[in-house]
């Protein structure tokens, strides 16, 4: 007949002089298991996220940038030159580079840059903007363009009285060669970030010397 096999027995070690045999202890006393830990109550909206800093803390300032330089050699320091602005061109006629510019300004307003970012420069008329504001005097004209607080429109009379903005869009509608000669590059000054102009590539490329 087949052999049983015998159940392994389990030794279990005694604790202590007066621990009794296997087959007479008693059942241990189940270990207490842990309940589950208190839910937190609700985040009060005055309590920063992890990672934030809360209201009325400064911002940690930026890593600073890792330089290249040999080690042991310390990085002479001077004044940054400012990087050029990227370069956009929209191909347009004369007669229509106002308009192109126009659509321009509303692609970057939807984009989601604030009007007050915004810099158009005319080689030609006008625009009706413009116009009609110069129309209550230049002081009032320029006081919205300190301000900052709106897109602002100016002829390329008034280009170098202009400061910086982060956009600058240009519409060579007119002037000629030797005038969008002259407002070309100081309209890529002007431009921080950004430039945009809407005309022709050929008379564009020739005022800025360079392919764009």
């Amino acid at each position: 007949m087949p052999l049983i096999p015998q159940e392994p027995q389990i030794h279990e070690r005694a604790q202590g002089s007066g621990a009794t045999p296997a087959t007479g202890r008693t059942a241990p006393t189940p270990r207490p298991v842990p309940g589950p830990r208190p839910v937190p109550g609700p985040r009060s909206a005055a309590t920063p996220r992890p990672g934030r800093p809360g209201p009325g803390t400064a911002k940690p300032a930026p890593p600073a940038q890792r330089s290249h330089s040999s080690a042991g050699q310390p990085k002479a320091s001077g004044p940054t030159t400012p990087s050029a602005p990227q370069i956009q061109l929209i191909p347009a006629p004369e007669g229509g580079a106002l308009d192109a510019a126009e659509e321009a300004v509303d692609l970057l307003l939807d984009s989601g840059r604030a009007p007050g970012e915004i810099l158009v420069l005319t080689t030609g008329e006008q625009h009706p903007w413009a116009t009609h504001e110069l129309s209550f005097g230049e002081a009032s004209y320029w006081a919205q363009h300190d301000a900052r607080e709106d897109v602002f429109f100016a002829g390329a009379a008034a280009v170098t009285r202009a400061q910086s903005r982060p956009v600058v869009v240009v519409a060579v509608n007119g002037g000629g060669d030797e005038v969008a000669a002259r407002v070309l590059p100081l309209a890529r000054q002007r431009a921080t970030a950004l430039l945009v102009v809407c005309g022709d590539a050929a008379q564009i490329n020739a005022a800025l010397g360079a392919g764009v």
